[in-house]
């Protein structure tokens, strides 16, 4: 796998520490050294990456630059581990996610991942930690300073963990108990918010559909006359080619004029045209925690 190219913003946002921040150290006490591109453009690698977040990690626990600058890489690293393993702040554990998709890590992926479950639960996991995680992530996506192998590889694992959580999940309805198809319109392929949803719903005692990745709408039609769906549940998180946000839903409701349709993702922040009566908006997973725990009063 090639190595990554940076930028100081990237580290920025990556590490938490300011740009500014960054040239002080690097002229006062070098403790990276950017390359140049034939252009004479500054970048960091990978490794200038790992090391800095270590570096970050012992700053924030109280330990001061001057005396960091004294110690060799393995010793920043070993110091770091420390910290990481002995700290349960949400910083610290994000940087150690960083370091296990930089290394394609897996094992130290679990290890933090085990850790946060352990101490705050599954739920509190993905919104408190994962979720942040995934948003510095999409950062560096969106700027093509993350490899796609790397963010590949971690997606994959957090999926992997959803589902076995909701397979691992002992389904006891009750009164209360609703329908809800879950789906990701055609050509929408970012599953892990969907997929959370859906451990959230049958944590509550609801039963799912679960129809996945770019299901074309007529395919949902004729699941839910089947299945006799309750609610309907999507998340639109990125633009779908040739059709129009404002199309669809209107097309969506009239398929299911006497269902309640509950639509998440980054299309929550981005409407500027009135929602059909029949759908509802939800902006986080908190928020829709609480529309799910009302249905079960």
């Amino acid at each position: 796998m090639n190595n990554m190219q940076y930028s100081i913003k990237d580290l920025e946002k990556l590490s938490s520490i300011k740009a500014h921040t960054i040239r002080i150290w690097e002229k006062r006490y070098q403790i990276i050294k950017p390359d140049r591109t034939e252009t004479n453009i500054r970048y960091y690698d990978d490794e200038d990456l790992r090391h800095l977040l270590n570096i970050s990690v012992l700053v924030q626990n109280g330990i001061k630059i001057s005396h960091i600058a004294m110690l060799n890489p393995s010793e920043i690293k070993e110091k770091a581990f420390f910290f990481l393993q002995n700290n349960n702040d949400n910083d610290n554990l994000i940087k150690n996610l960083i370091l296990s998709m930089i290394e394609i890590n897996e094992a130290k992926f679990e290890k933090t991942l085990t850790k946060s479950i352990l101490n705050i639960g599954f739920e509190k996991t993905m919104i408190q930690l994962i979720y942040p995680f995934l948003k510095q992530i999409g950062v560096m996506w969106q700027t093509g300073s993350i490899n796609p192998a790397q963010e590949h590889f971690i997606s994959s694992l957090i999926r992997q963990k959803l589902i076995v959580s909701i397979d691992g999940i002992e389904q006891l309805p009750t009164k209360n108990t609703k329908r809800f198809t879950l789906f990701l319109p055609e050509g929408e392929m970012h599953e892990l918010g969907l997929l959370f949803y859906a451990y959230i719903l049958k944590s509550r005692g609801h039963e799912i559909l679960y129809l996945g990745q770019s299901t074309p709408l007529e395919s949902v039609v004729e699941s839910c006359q089947i299945w006799k769906t309750d609610y309907l549940l999507l998340f639109i998180v990125s633009l779908f080619s040739g059709i129009s946000y404002q199309k669809y839903l209107q097309e969506l409701s009239a398929n299911f004029k006497t269902k309640k349709i509950i639509i998440a993702g980054g299309i929550s922040d981005n409407i500027s045209f009135t929602i059909p009566s029949n759908i509802q908006s939800v902006k986080n997973a908190s928020d829709f925690i609480s529309l799910v725990n009302a249905l079960n009063t």
